[in-house]
């Protein structure tokens, strides 16, 4: 059973659409108290980390969130969900994230001929070996939409990098979490199979 948290930061119509057509059952949830069904949760979310991650802390998801990644079981960040892995932002100063990846949260630079938030298309180039990645072929097109992006504390987090403006992090990975900063669920047939491989996955690499 495929656990995705709805914290009321986004659409995710689209996203249990996709797991459900890909032959997994899901259910939508609001907090972690009885999690012993879930073999996975996702985390998604677009918006304000700072309203996002205050909102953690008031429901008491924080601990939460934590204790289901503490017990092996495969963890996965979509976009907003993915920066909140991470310890804290820019935007929204003062409000901690998850930390369950060590690093932050900047804003993508202003540079000519790159607009501000990065919406569209644009190609992943994966940089370590990942049971999510199987049979997707290296630089393929992910869809994107946002304004901020992550920096690691340690390298060997990183899993994949895209080019816009700057080289940005768009997945990472540690033992039984991954992050993507780009919507699998809007990918089309190679976010199809990213989803699938999540579902597949048994949180170990």
């Amino acid at each position: 059973m495929i656990g995705i948290l709805d914290l009321n930061i986004g659409n995710i119509g689209s996203l249990s659409n996709s797991i459900y057509s890909s032959g997994y059952d899901f259910q939508i949830i609001s907090n972690l108290k009885n999690t012993d069904h879930l073999s996975h949760l996702i985390l998604p979310g677009v918006g304000n980390f700072g309203q996002a991650a205050k909102g953690l802390k008031k429901t008491g998801l924080i601990q939460e969130i934590k204790d289901f990644a503490n017990s092996g079981r495969p963890l996965m960040g979509i976009c907003l969900g993915m920066q909140l892995l991470l310890k804290d932002s820019e935007e929204g100063a003062g409000n901690n994230g998850l930390n369950l990846i060590p690093g932050k949260v900047v804003k993508i630079k202003n540079k000519p001929g790159f607009r501000v938030p990065h919406v569209g298309w644009n190609d992943v180039a994966f940089i370590k070996d990942h049971p999510v990645f199987d049979g997707i072929k290296q630089n393929r097109d992910f869809y994107f939409v946002h304004s901020y992006h992550v920096i690691c504390d340690e390298k060997k987090d990183i899993a994949a990098l895209t080019e816009y403006s700057d080289t940005i992090s768009s997945i990472i990975s540690r033992e039984n979490i991954i992050g993507f900063q780009f919507h699998p669920e809007k990918s089309q047939i190679n976010g199809i199979r990213i989803i699938e491989n999540f579902c597949e996955w048994n949180g170990q690499c």
